[in-house]
Order: C-alpha cells, then structure tokens, then sequence
C-alpha cells in the first residue's frame, strides 16, 4: 500500500504547515488530491498521482473497469458522497482508495476538474520573510500594519498568533494563513485562498498574493 502511506505522510505534512487535526488535513487531501506534500507543482488528475496498476492491486479493478461499473450505476447523477459510499458499501472498496477512484471519476467525466474542491477553487502562495514569526502574524492580524500591503478588504475569522490566521475575503471567498519560524529573525506564512467561483478567477488571486506578499516583505524588510 505505498501509495496510502504516501498519502499518509501528506495528511501529516499538511498537519505540521496548518495545524489542523489528522481528519481535517486528511479530509482536505481527499477533495483536492494535488495538493499533498509537495505542494506547488500544480494541479494533477488523481490518475497522473496514482497508477493504474497501484489501483487495481489496491481494488481488484482498474480506473476504467471501476468507470465503467459507475458509469452503469449511474453514478454522474449522484453526489461524491453518495459515489463513495457506494464503492465501500457495495462494493467493499477500502475508504481511501474508495475515494481516490471517486475523485478520479469525477474527473475523468468532467465533474471536478484538477484544482476543484467541494466549496469552489482554490489558489495558494508562500512567502519568506527576514522577521521573527511574531511579526510576520502580525501584518496579517493588524488591521492597519494589513493596510498598508494588502489592498482588499479581510475580515478576520479565527487567530492563533505565530501559527495560523483565517479570513473571509471579497467574492466569498476566504484565506488560511499558516506561519513557521525559520529561525529566531525569518519565518515564512503560506496563504491558502478558497471558495473561489472558478479555475480561472483562482489563477488570477494566485497571481494577486504574489504581488501582495512581494509588497508585505518589503514593508516588513524595511
């Protein structure tokens, strides 16, 4: 099971950036199976990450004998949830690689594309900054040291000081922002934007929080 206990280290990977519980960070894997460890190198179907072969050792079945029995069910009228349900209820498939067929399917017949997740799109940034950690939470939870590098309005949602900040954003859409000391006067914070309408608007917020987090080291570096 290589490919379960890669996705394990990137449930825990992901905890020890966002701090979030094993379920949560294994929940968010699930939705948006690019986005593991090596976060970054973009989006991916679920089929490029996980091979046929793997899936038919795993289940007893490739990608295209398990679409074809979906597809026979009738499974591009119903829910993820109900899809993966199904895989384990009736079919006996393991949770996770219930989901990974899932996804895939999803995929495979336009019903999520690469980058989708329940709630929308989704677009992420990082950036290295020379402070201390305690000052890079700051510019995020201070609303006026915010002003001065972040042109859109954020209305702060949850913050844990030198570890994690959330906030919704314009369009609906809302942020999660995970900070790490590199050191007693560098940290880095990644910014995890959401709930974004489409493929399209997440490229372009992508490209926003380059400029943005380019602006916010040169006011903190000042």
């Amino acid at each position: 099971m290589t490919s379960q206990k890669s996705f394990q280290r990137d449930v825990r990977a992901r905890m020890a950036r966002t701090g979030e519980s094993y379920t949560a960070a294994r929940a968010h894997l699930i939705s948006d199976p690019a986005d593991g460890a090596a976060s970054g190198t973009g989006a991916a179907t679920i089929r490029a990450r996980v091979s046929d072969a793997k899936v038919t050792d795993a289940t007893g079945r490739d990608y295209d004998a398990w679409f074809a029995l979906l597809d026979a069910w009738g499974a591009t009228s119903r829910t993820h949830t109900e899809i993966a349900a199904w895989l384990v209820e009736e079919q006996g498939v393991p949770d996770w690689w219930a989901q990974t067929v899932t996804v895939a399917y999803e995929q495979e017949r336009g019903l999520r594309v690469p980058g989708q997740k329940k709630d929308g799109f989704a677009s992420s940034a990082s950036k290295t900054v020379n402070v201390p950690v305690e000052r890079l939470f700051e510019a995020f939870a201070d609303p006026d040291l915010r002003a001065r590098w972040l042109p859109v309005e954020a209305t702060e949602r949850t913050a844990k000081p030198g570890r994690r900040f959330t906030a919704d954003l314009p369009e609906g859409t809302r942020i999660a922002v995970t900070f790490q000391a590199k050191g007693d006067a560098k940290s880095s914070a990644g910014v995890e934007h959401t709930r974004v309408a489409t493929a399209e608007r997440a490229a372009e917020w992508k490209a926003d929080w380059r400029t943005w987090l380019a602006d916010l080291k040169k006011v903190l570096e000042a």
